[in-house]
């Protein structure tokens, strides 16, 4: 746990075990390795879980250095190919099989795989279309201007004993998450609470107005399916500065 969270504020690349071919992974995580990413993200709100074990592995063989951390969708996902299991709450919802079933569900895995986990509160907020995630979890996503609802989920989350907070508009949002939300989930929640902003993310410009937003982790995953690998190095260095 302490790999990844010692490389913040940085850059992580999500990787859809549902979608994702082995190879063209394997040599995204090699690209992401060589542009100095924080590391990497498996996981999907659909099942996926065949795929999962095989694309960790591929992803740690290709890029050693690299954190990997898992970003499942439920207990199905699990693997011990990973450096770290978000252990995701979905706080923002009120179907309990996010807020608590699926873990359940996950206790006998992790009683016998010693993967570290991070108890991270999951907030979907609005970003302007219907995503996968708003469809499996069949959870509403907050609105999108109402940061003070954001910051009082985030609160609320962080009081009940979570350690991280995960702001995400879904994959492929048509808006990512703005930064008022960030900032004021920030404010609510301050470091060293690491807080993830995902979901929605094109350019590296979006990416950079996150992290000044507050945002330790910025996790970008369509965008690079869609053909902004070239701009890797470009993300990563708006995040440095």
């Amino acid at each position: 746990m302490t790999s990844l969270l010692d490389r913040r504020p940085g850059l992580l690349v999500l990787l859809d075990p549902a979608r994702a071919q082995i190879a063209s992974s394997s040599a995204l995580a090699k690209e992401a390795e060589a542009a100095g990413v924080a590391g990497i993200l498996i996981g999907s709100s659909f099942d996926g879980a065949a795929q999962t074990h095989a694309l960790a592995r591929a992803v740690r063989e290709s890029a050693p250095s690299l954190p990997v951390a898992l970003f499942p969708g439920s207990a199905m996902q699990l693997t011990e190919r990973v450096d770290l299991i978000l252990f995701l709450s979905l706080i923002s919802g009120r179907n309990p099989q996010y807020l608590i079933e699926e873990h359940v569900r996950a206790v006998p895995w992790l009683r016998d795989h010693s993967v570290p986990t991070l108890s991270t509160g999951y907030i979907l907020i609005d970003g302007g279309r219907v995503t996968s995630v708003e469809a499996v979890s069949q959870t509403r996503p907050l609105p999108a201007d109402k940061p003070e609802l954001a910051a009082a989920h985030a609160l609320a989350g962080r009081l009940i004993g979570m350690g991280a907070i995960y702001l995400d508009a879904g994959s492929g949002a048509q808006n990512p998450v703005a930064p008022e939300i960030i900032g004021a989930v920030r404010t609510a929640v301050p470091a060293p609470t690491p807080l993830f902003v995902g979901g929605g993310i094109r350019t590296p410009r979006q990416a950079e107005v996150a992290r000044l937003a507050g945002a330790d982790f910025v996790v970008v995953g369509t965008a690079l399916e869609r053909g902004a690998r070239r701009d890797l190095g470009a993300f990563v260095q708006a995040l440095r500065a």
